[in-house]
């Protein structure tokens, strides 16, 4: 009877105290996102044009449009088994588990509470009490307690722990962003050197042969001896540049590698002698779009959103606090427990208000405003410089792309005049001084012509890095996606299902390929090797 009393207090009260939760104030300010006035147009499009409402937007798989198969089964190794990235998904996950750690404070709490004791005391003790020397203690009962949140404290939390996940959503799309590019402009690089050790062969072949001409002609007595220096410095020097690349492409290689998730030692990637990369069409857009399309940005202003609700969690600091208790139960020497007379139970409410405690409450609050103002800040920090990094990767791919043609103009002529010295210098018409001269600017040109359109795409890949990846707000979970399970769930705890197309889910099975080769991306005829 006392049980059942004591359970209908508790549901009325508990009935009144919700709805007076469900007016209780939040102390946290209006937020609003600052706006800023953008230009209507890119400074440095150059030739990019503003694109149409129908081709504003980035592919999510933007490294096709360089049209580079190998490419693409690199960058999807990359995303399936980089273990940097895995760890940017899990560090998603535990934020997902912070949220329901703080929901949790908004629901009442309840436990059991059972134990039993056998106790003898000592026949000599002082003031002992005449009668038995042992006695025995058995309980059981049910522990309860709430607090309401009358200030939004909880609620607030709960609200900064999901914005604190969206953060880390974009964080991890950041990540994403970054690996790609990362990986697409370690590639072109790889193929620029592989382009340059191609020149370099065939300079040294060339070469090869025009010491064979000088050493002919100086057995005739048809050239002085410093024709033969010369002509063997060129080579020499010749074969120790190409070295040097074949070395830069190796340590490139390796970059990829690990990047992939594959072991240096165990990883090839076949060389080609030419660039074949197809110049790509970049949708840019208009500058206002940059700020739904930057995870980096979006991860700024859900962390500025954070700063504004831990405002509202100091302010409600200065309030009292309510939390409400009961427990109830047996409590009898012996196993006779389920005897009303053995019944007990208390319930109750306590409050704290704090009244003076020197200025810590008020500190507290000033670093909170101190904490959000830095978050404006850093938020207009990262906007600024998601628009300098548009309009430089702008400038470059214009600038680069006019440089490559004029290189290629200079590569054809230097060529034409390697091969008129030559022809008259074997006529004994000219001296070899101006054949070497006419050899050194045809390898200069070549290979500036190959760093510079390597360049090009290396700027591109920027451009798009900047411009967001064709990454949008948008596919950001939305508060309530960060949540992981619901009050009553007990199963599928393991793993949660993912949300915003992070899924940490995957084959535990990066070391393995550390310890015997890395398995072969087969593409057919332009497949990527493993093992040398």
């Amino acid at each position: 009877m006392i049980m059942r009393s004591l359970r209908r207090t508790m549901l009325s009260g508990g009935a009144m105290l919700s709805l007076v939760a469900l007016s209780a104030c939040d102390l946290a300010p209006a937020y609003h996102p600052p706006t800023y006035i953008v230009p209507a147009s890119w400074h440095g499009q150059g030739a990019f044009a503003t694109a149409t409402p129908a081709d504003t937007q980035l592919p999510s798989n933007w490294w096709t449009l360089l049209h580079d198969p190998q490419l693409d089964a690199l960058e999807d190794r990359a995303v399936a088994a980089n273990a940097d990235l895995q760890a940017a998904a899990e560090r998603f996950v535990q934020a997902r588990a912070m949220v329901m750690s703080a929901r949790a404070d908004l629901l009442p709490h309840f436990g059991l509470a059972f134990g039993a004791s056998d106790n003898k005391q000592s026949a000599d003790r002082l003031f002992r009490y005449k009668g038995a020397l042992t006695q025995t203690d058995e309980f059981y009962g049910g522990l309860a307690s709430w607090e309401p949140d009358f200030w939004s404290e909880i609620r607030n939390q709960v609200r900064m722990a999901k914005f604190s996940a969206q953060e880390k959503a974009a964080d991890y799309a950041g990540a994403r962003l970054s690996l790609q590019s990362e990986l697409a402009s370690d590639y072109v690089a790889l193929r620029g050197y592989d382009a340059q050790d191609a020149i370099y062969r065939k300079s040294i072949a060339y070469y090869q042969q025009a010491l064979k001409v000088t050493q002919t002609q100086l057995v005739n007595q048809a050239a002085p001896r410093l024709d033969l220096a010369r002509a063997q410095n060129r080579l020499y020097v010749t074969q120790a540049a190409e070295l040097d690349i074949q070395a830069e492409r190796e340590v490139t290689e390796h970059a990829i590698a690990v990047l992939t998730n594959s072991a240096p030692s165990d990883f090839h990637i076949a060389p080609t002698d030419t660039l074949t990369f197809v110049r790509a069409h970049i949708p840019v857009g208009v500058p206002s779009d940059l700020l739904q399309r930057r995870p980096d940005v979006a991860s700024a202003e859900r962390e500025m959103a954070q700063a504004n609700r831990a405002i509202g969690v100091s302010r409600a600091a200065f309030y009292p606090h309510i939390s409400l208790h009961a427990n109830g139960g047996f409590d009898a020497n012996g196993f006779d427990l389920a005897n009303l007379a053995n019944s007990m139970w208390s319930y109750g409410a306590s409050a704290s208000m704090p009244i003076f405690e020197g200025g810590m409450r008020r500190a507290a609050l000033q670093a909170s405003w101190a904490s959000y103002r830095e978050t404006r800040d850093h938020y207009r920090s990262s906007v600024l410089a998601a628009f300098r990094e548009v309009e430089d990767g702008l400038s470059r791919t214009n600038r680069l792309w006019a440089e490559n043609d004029r290189l290629k103009a200079a590569t054809s002529a230097a060529l034409d005049m390697q091969t008129m010295t030559m022809t008259l210098y074997k006529g004994g018409v000219s001296a070899y001084l101006d054949a070497i001269i006419a050899q050194e600017a045809a390898l200069e040109a070549q290979i500036a012509q190959v760093q510079v359109e390597t360049r090009y795409f290396q700027a591109e890949i920027g451009l798009i890095r900047a411009l967001g990846g064709g990454w949008n707000d948008r596919l950001l979970p939305t508060p309530d996606q960060t949540m992981t399970f619901s009050v009553l769930q007990y199963d599928g705890l393991h793993h949660p299902a993912p949300t915003g197309g992070i899924d940490s889910v995957r084959d535990e099975t990066p070391f393995d390929n550390l310890s015997g080769g890395a398995p072969a991306l087969d593409m057919g005829t332009t497949s990527v090797q493993t093992g040398r």
